[in-house]
């Protein structure tokens, strides 16, 4: 893929308490200007990753575990679609996470999402993850009324305790052939707004469109406060998180695709080597076939 490796390092964050949100520009697009350009890298990026999905299954050793974090409008959806457009289906899942059910709230913040953890072999997709406990959870701390913890373990340290469960947790998956790459997609306030105004425009999209989205504007400031901390506190040379500009859709695209391609490239993916008895099995197969009338 042309700029393999190195339009999304400028973006990457794999150490603890390197991040500011003032890092990254929402409008940046990484020295690019021309979208037709982009569209086309895209396409060897798709094609790449392609290739190496393919090996990621036969070879069944790791999972890739791909986690999206973004304020409303970021363009999660549109992204996850262009990117994972030439993946196989049965090489990858997707879940979204809303807000939790009943049976979800009767359990530890992280179980409901555990359960969706992809298999050797496989890419697993997250529209959301675990870091909504430290997101919009911390934005509206009514929220945790409902989950039912006991009282005493409410306390003004419960953000900085989640983040180490976080950290602790995708250290663990690490440790056991899944590798995690998070994404934060960020979008300006103003962009945004453009982007609720379109979906008002057009019929097709109203039923992706809720008040509520538009009240959540509200907190903004707040929302940014817990994205950056949360990042700056779960960044990991293991579980490296990504800040990419999201006001530019086609770069979005593109630079997504460059650091997926990136960390499928470390994993040193290879189809299985097959020994004498397995040669002498499809030697057996071709004579066969080849015997008959």
């Amino acid at each position: 893929m042309a700029n393999a490796g190195k339009l999304s390092r400028p973006f990457r964050f794999d150490r603890r308490r390197t991040f500011r949100m003032k890092d990254v520009n929402p409008r940046d697009t990484g020295g690019l200007s021309c979208e037709k350009e982009a569209s086309k890298a895209l396409q060897k990026g798709v094609d790449r990753l392609r290739k190496m999905q393919e090996k990621l299954y036969a070879q069944d050793r790791w999972a890739l575990l791909l986690v999206f974090q973004a304020i409303d409008a970021a363009g999660k959806d549109g992204t996850i679609k262009h990117v994972m457009s030439g993946v196989n289906p049965s090489g990858c899942q997707v879940f979204s996470f809303k807000a939790p059910s009943a049976e979800e709230l009767d359990h530890d913040f992280l179980w409901r999402t555990t359960r969706c953890l992809p298999e050797r072999g496989r890419i697993g997709i997250f529209n959301r993850s675990w870091y909504e406990e430290v997101l919009v959870v911390r934005v509206h701390p009514e929220i945790l009324e409902r989950q039912k913890l006991p009282a005493e373990l409410i306390t003004k340290e419960i953000w900085s305790q989640r983040h180490e469960d976080i950290r602790a947790f995708e250290r663990y998956l690490s440790r056991n052939g899944v590798a995690v790459v998070k994404f934060f997609l960020t979008v300006s306030k103003e962009e945004q707004k453009e982007r609720f105004l379109a979906r008002l425009d057009e019929p097709e999209k109203h039923w992706k469109f809720e008040l509520r989205d538009v009240r959540e504007r509200e907190h903004w400031d707040r929302y940014m406060k817990a994205y950056e901390d949360a990042i700056r506190e779960t960044a990991a040379p293991w579980a490296p998180w990504y800040v990419i500009p999201a006001d530019h859709k086609w770069f979005t695209r593109l630079a997504v695709a460059d650091a997926v391609v990136d960390a499928m490239e470390t994993l040193d993916l290879e189809y299985p080597q097959i020994g004498a008895a397995k040669k002498t099995e499809l030697a057996e197969a071709r004579r066969l076939l080849e015997e008959e009338s």
